[in-house]
């Protein structure tokens, strides 16, 4: 098993040990190239104005990481064309149809970019070209590869002229159309040639090689080589244009075993049922199953204290009990209580987030549904959401409440951070101060949150304009308090203003933590939205155009929370879901 991962920095860890297999893959694979030049493959990441081309790069790991392969595509967005530079696996056995893999996620970029084709260079398959039989055979069986694409040289050019006298095996110039019929321009061709020649080999064509070759060129549009390895024009079809692909639903079936059975407590199985209802024959939504995650990356964001008291307080709460706290030990921090009955008031933030005997079960499995969608992130889909509950965003560093054990969001969030930088946008009714604790003192995660003033909302005690982060992270976390009457209208400023700054972080990954709780009705919340207000506001979101992570938060009016539900997830679908 393998996906392929889009790498634009070798900033970040994963980044880095990714970029640093890449490397070696190719030391390995083009014994031709210079250091120099294998080095450069960080600089094409961090300068693409140097070299003129924007860097693209797929690597092909397993889930430890471990890179099988890379591709290297070269975005040149003033002619709207691609170069794929590289290609290539290990020197060891890899997982059948990795090459295939990495090139058809090379296709999917080039296509959301709107270019005119894919260019590359190939070695020939003309024993005129290339004298040896062994490197021969091999050229045969790369162009015979790349035909199933129906990727295919250009004829009548000269651009597989050797530079120097006595070179051999000069490339051919190749190019996929991405399934266009037409070919591309002479006009065009000759201008895409003109700025491979200059920005890749400059350094090594004279002028006049450069414009001997672009003087050859003559039909217009530009011809292909018939096909010679396949019999047909393959049927390998991209998406086009207007297509979308569905939300990937992550479902936490472990949800059911959290049920307080006690008289007006809103935070109850039914809601996440009246969601799936409404889902069913829904195409925008296409349910995949959960993956189990290292307890390590709960590690990462909650304390340990925090951690280990609710697993073991869980297993020491009898079956159909509950625990809620009722001392609250905060004057001596450091000398906590024994008994795990007066840890729940050190723990936890009020007096209405109980344990039972299934809390950390279910929490757990509400992580493992968020880090889930994160992976798929990771993976190249633009759009994951991880239907969970208990919710999570009122669980801090060292303590939980607001219905909220583990903060599942900022969990994905921390998990995301490794490869990008991350967003989160909290637009539930309460302010998400899990997640301002959690990144309070850190640049690469910008936190955002929503939400009803807190001078008379839970959690009362934070979500002021003035809490802007602290050190590294000062000016990377904003609050947006609203009076309780806010109009959807009005809303949708403030939302717009929120996503005006996160453009402005240039995030590589946005974590949306999606309260229904700002429904008309709601028990908890007072803005009113409507169907059509979640529809309007799933659509400003999306056109973000950001791999974006939805995490179930709040929503407790359980006769229209599952409409509400599909209403924002069609405004996401119709536009982060977008194919081009």
């Amino acid at each position: 098993m393998f996906r392929i991962r889009k790498i634009s920095d070798d900033l970040f860890p994963m980044n880095r040990m990714a970029v640093d297999q890449v490397k070696e893959i190719m030391r390995s694979q083009f014994s031709s190239l210079r250091e120099e030049q294998i080095q450069a493959v960080s600089m094409q990441l961090q300068d693409p104005l140097k070299f003129r081309f924007r860097s693209i790069l797929f690597v092909a790991e397993n889930i430890r990481g471990r890179v099988r392969g890379f591709a290297l595509l070269m975005h040149a967005p003033d002619l709207d064309f691609c170069f794929l530079e590289f290609i290539a696996t290990r020197r060891e056995p890899v997982p059948s149809g990795t090459g295939s893999a990495l090139y058809e996620r090379c296709r999917e970029e080039a296509t959301l970019l709107r270019v005119s084709g894919i260019y590359m260079e190939s070695l020939p398959d003309d024993p005129c070209l290339c004298p040896d039989p062994a490197i021969l055979e091999e050229n045969k069986a790369r162009l015979k590869f790349w035909e199933r694409f129906g990727v295919r040289p250009l004829v009548n050019t000269r651009y597989e002229t050797p530079v120097k006298e006595g070179e051999t095996c000069p490339p051919f110039l190749m190019i996929d159309t991405l399934d266009k019929e037409q070919t591309p321009s002479l006009q065009n061709a000759r201008a895409v040639c003109e700025a491979i020649l200059r920005r890749k080999y400059g350094d090594y064509c004279p002028e006049s090689y450069i414009r001997t070759v672009l003087e050859s060129f003559s039909d217009d549009p530009v011809k292909l080589r018939p096909f010679r390895y396949v019999r047909r024009r393959p049927a390998i079809k991209l998406a086009g244009k207007g297509s979308r692909k569905p939300v990937l639903l992550i479902y936490n079936n472990q949800h059911i075993i959290h049920h307080v059975r006690e008289r007006g407590y809103v935070e109850s199985p039914v809601r996440i049922r009246a969601i799936l209802d409404a889902f069913e024959g829904f195409s925008a939504v296409k349910s995949i199953p959960a993956i189990s995650f290292p307890e390590k990356h709960i590690r990462q964001v909650h304390e340990a204290g925090l951690v280990d008291y609710l697993k073991a307080a869980c297993k020491a709460t009898p079956e159909g009990k509950s625990v809620y706290p009722y001392v609250f030990p905060i004057r001596n921090a450091g000398r906590k209580p024994a008994d795990l009955g007066l840890l729940a008031g050190y723990y936890c933030i009020d007096t209405f987030t109980p344990i039972h005997r299934n809390v950390w079960d279910a929490a757990r499995s509400a992580v493992d549904c968020a880090l889930t969608g994160a992976g798929q992130l990771l993976d190249g889909y633009p759009c994951a959401y991880a239907l969970v509950r208990p919710p999570g965003h009122h669980a801090e560093t060292r303590v939980y409440g607001g219905f909220c054990y583990l903060n599942s969001a900022a969990i994905a969030a921390r998990f995301l951070a490794q490869y990008g930088k991350v967003a989160i946008l909290d637009i539930d009714y309460h302010h998400g101060n899990g997640q301002q604790d959690i990144f309070y003192r850190n640049r690469e995660v910008l936190t955002i949150s929503i939400h009803g003033h807190p001078s008379d909302t839970y959690p009362y005690f934070c979500g002021f304009r003035n809490e802007k982060g602290e050190g590294d992270g000062l000016g990377y976390n904003h609050n947006f308090p609203l009076s309780p009457d806010t109009h959807p209208t009005a809303y949708r400023k403030v939302l717009s203003e929120a996503l005006h700054l996160i453009g402005g972080f240039k995030p590589a990954f946005l974590v949306v933590s999606f309260g229904l709780d700002t429904a008309k009705g709601d028990p908890t919340g007072s803005f009113g939205f409507t169907a059509k207000d979640f529809e309007k506001n799933g659509k400003m979101i999306g056109s973000m155009r950001l791999p974006l992570l939805l995490v179930q938060e709040g929503g407790y009016l359980t006769r229209s929370v599952g409409q509400h539900a599909r209403s924002f997830i069609q405004g996401i679908y119709e536009t982060a879901c977008q194919v081009s």
